[in-house]
């Protein structure tokens, strides 16, 4: 892969951008491509942190399927990493038509270059809210399970998932498929809630907590997230799909509760804002991510404590 050239869309985001400086910390390939559309999540200075080695980045939106085929025949990529796409719940709840477009045929134009410029493989970062929620009791998802989104955002990225597997199919290209369960640290837009409660904190503001807080989610770090991305590319099977977690199951009032305790305040502060519950939201997500063990040799190694506090004094000197 040293002597490669692989093409990342949404790599001026979260996870792209951290995909971006663990391909250039290891040295993994010869050259890295970025296409991004600068929206309002992502940020150039993402990735202008570290000694970064030179990157080639262009300014498009991946729907536009001249741009993407001036890309693609100008860099000739080997392998796709698809990051782009809108990924904020309540704006999909609000207006969902960016969310088709980016999500759904942002993705099909991207196969359709890959297919029509001899792409090696292309790997599509999904999420575990393409499975639905679960109840308490429930076992984990697994990758061969229903999908059974529960708001456009996850019906959009289910459906994305569905062409890409069509298009492995029906074409025989090479593909792969990633789906995690929410990911914390470094750079990442400030709406979600790790970030946006380390904001408040930092401003002496409320947090804002849908509901009762009782909702659960697993978390892991973004840095185990990306190196599972890395072996799913490299070692993952043509046409697999590969779930990972952290194995942190967590309440969202525990979490925020977490890093209030971090900001040296107790643990009835009463600077939490308990706000209307979201529509149609999912009450839990657990993935089993026992194949991407087994298959790719994977296991999450970043503890999450640990993790959290490095993520907290991340945006602490970054005020």
């Amino acid at each position: 892969m040293k002597d490669k050239t692989i093409l990342i869309t949404g790599g001026c985001g979260f996870i792209g951008s951290n995909f971006v400086h663990m391909l250039n910390d290891y040295q993994l390939v010869k050259n890295v491509v970025i296409v991004d559309k600068m929206t309002y999540a992502a940020n150039l200075k993402n990735l202008e942190e570290g000694p970064l080695k030179k990157y080639a980045i262009v300014k498009a939106d991946i729907c536009d399927s001249v741009a993407m085929e001036k890309t693609f025949y100008e860099y000739k990529p080997d392998y796709v990493v698809n990051f782009a796409a809108e990924s904020h719940v309540d704006r999909s709840i609000a207006s969902s038509t960016e969310f088709v477009m980016s999500n759904v045929v942002g993705v099909q134009v991207l196969l359709d270059a890959s297919r029509k410029f001899g792409v090696k493989r292309f790997c599509q970062i999904s999420t575990d809210e393409v499975y639905g929620d679960l109840g308490m009791n429930e076992r984990p998802s697994v990758e061969m399970d229903l999908l059974r989104p529960s708001s456009p955002y996850s019906a959009t990225k289910a459906a994305a998932d569905l062409l890409v597997l069509a298009y492995g199919r029906t074409h025989g290209m090479d593909v792969v498929i990633t789906r995690c369960s929410n990911n914390y640290g470094p750079r990442q837009y400030s709406e979600k809630l790790i970030p946006l409660a380390i904001k408040r904190l930092m401003e002496g503001k409320k947090i804002p907590v849908y509901g009762t807080g009782a909702n659960i989610r697993d978390w892991i770090h973004v840095d185990d997230h990306c190196r599972g991305i890395w072996l799913a590319l490299t070692k993952g099977g043509q046409r697999q799909v590969y779930n990972f977690g952290g194995k942190n199951q967590i309440k969202n009032i525990d979490l925020v509760r977490s890093l209030t305790r971090m900001f040296g305040l107790r643990a009835d502060w009463e600077g939490i804002e308990f706000v209307t519950d979201r529509a149609g939201h999912d009450f839990r997500y657990d993935i089993n991510a026992w194949k991407a063990g087994a298959e790719l040799g994977w296991k999450p190694e970043i503890n999450f404590e640990e993790g959290l506090k490095g993520t907290v004094h991340w945006y602490r000197n970054r005020r």
